[in-house]
């Protein structure tokens, strides 16, 4: 059992590292084998951003394991499901014809907006919610990315039949802070500590069959993000997560795993004073601060 010192030790450095990275931050890391944990304002709601895409994931992994989709399944990605900035199928030119499977694929390692409203409405919104319930993820919330964009037009009200970049650009700072999309009380929403469960429950084969959640992890272990969360750890330290960011909200989410073994599921979620999306001390203090969390635990 670790004394009052031993706990406040980790919390102080993981305050600093969010401090010098001008944030305020919410963590939670716990040892997949262990009941060890170390929390940072662990039972706040916090905004999910694109990390409401790992529940959509689990859904699609439990459906294509169990029969009830076809994972080889041809879908079309057409103007009507995208944004036309984004990335992967969200930012392409053209119709794109793909696979289930490769859609929750684009969706988790490049953050495809356009392939996780293909996959949401493939696998239901409301099986999503029935296996958060089952999960006793009861404070997690999820909704479908247009929803959210959708939301930031309206808040902004802005003419759908005009530039809605340029519109979109001219909103204040003031607007912006008010987003319906900003708030957790009003968006797609979790705590850092029910993220962590949710992944424990994929590590450990606790949340659908052994291949189910086998899938969810090697789609997870393939993002392509390296700045934010696996920027705290070497390259022999395998990093599987997935990224969320909106104005003012840098989030990741996922699992470390060290060659002796040991794991450790992690949810680190910021808010930032700066609207901007180019934040490198923000993304590597994500990075940080679990690398300081992990290493309290490893030395125990």
């Amino acid at each position: 059992m670790s004394t009052d010192r031993e706990s406040a030790e980790p919390t102080q450095r993981i305050r600093a590292i969010f401090d010098a990275a001008r944030v305020d931050g919410f963590l939670h890391v716990r040892d997949l084998d262990t009941a060890d944990e170390i929390a940072y304002q662990a039972d706040d709601p916090v905004v999910l951003a694109s990390v409401l895409k790992v529940p959509i994931v689990l859904e699609y992994a439990r459906q294509a394991a169990d029969g009830r989709l076809d994972r080889a399944g041809r879908h079309l990605v057409t103007a009507a499901d995208r944004e036309g900035d984004g990335i992967g199928t969200d930012g392409c030119m053209y119709d794109v014809e793909m696979s289930a499977r490769d859609l929750a694929f684009m969706m988790i390692t490049q953050s495809d907006n356009a392939a996780t409203d293909i996959v949401l409405r493939l696998v239901g919104r409301d099986n999503v919610r029935a296996t958060l319930d089952a999960l006793d993820c009861r404070d997690t919330s999820v909704t479908g990315c247009k929803d959210l964009f959708q939301s930031v037009l309206d808040d902004l009200g802005v003419d759908p039949d005009g530039n809605v970049d340029e519109q979109v650009a001219r909103a204040t700072p003031e607007q912006i802070r008010a987003l319906t999309v900003r708030d957790p009380k009003r968006t797609a929403a979790t705590t850092p500590r029910e993220i962590t469960k949710l992944l424990a429950a994929i590590w450990r084969d606790e949340a659908g069959s052994a291949e189910a959640c086998a899938e969810v992890r090697d789609i997870m272990g393939r993002q392509i993000w390296p700045h934010r969360l696996a920027s705290g750890f070497a390259d022999e330290i395998r990093v599987s997560g997935k990224t969320g960011t909106l104005w003012g909200v840098r989030n990741e989410v996922g699992v470390v795993e060290y060659p002796d073994g040991k794991r450790y599921a992690v949810g680190v979620f910021l808010r930032l004073e700066s609207l901007g999306f180019r934040a490198p001390a923000a993304d590597a203090s994500i990075g940080l601060a679990a690398r300081a969390a992990i290493d309290h635990l490893r030395a125990r």
